[in-house]
């Protein structure tokens, strides 16, 4: 008369109660896994790649939306030199390099889409 309901369950309906609370959770992780970790870790890759290729005479656009053009990469150094405007070059870091623009081509230049 003075057992509560709570500790007259089996041992079988326990472990179930708690694979069905941490269901969810790991249903959250993984959701959260292929839909922002993994991405970014991609996206991380590609500019490291995109960085360690950069060339002498690459357009270049920095984090703060400057356009300029690749004059000196010197290797081991995370230093780049670029040229901003005729006869003004600045030296910038490799990370700050947002991405690097397509060259324009001469029958490009008058097409606008």
């Amino acid at each position: 008369m003075f057992i509560s309901p709570a500790y007259a369950q089996d041992s079988l309906g326990g472990g179930l109660a708690m694979v069905t609370q941490i269901a969810p959770l790991l249903l959250i992780f993984a959701v959260f896994y292929f839909l922002l970790i993994r991405p970014q870790q991609k996206k991380q890759k590609e500019h490291k790649a995109l960085l360690a290729a950069l060339k002498r005479g690459d357009r270049v656009l920095t984090a703060g939306g400057i356009i300029g053009k690749v004059m000196v990469v010197k290797d081991g150094v995370d230093e780049v030199e670029v040229e901003i405007a005729p006869n003004v070059r600045v030296s910038i870091l490799r990370q700050t390099i947002g991405d690097v623009l397509k060259p324009i081509g001469a029958n490009d230049a008058g097409a606008k889409g």
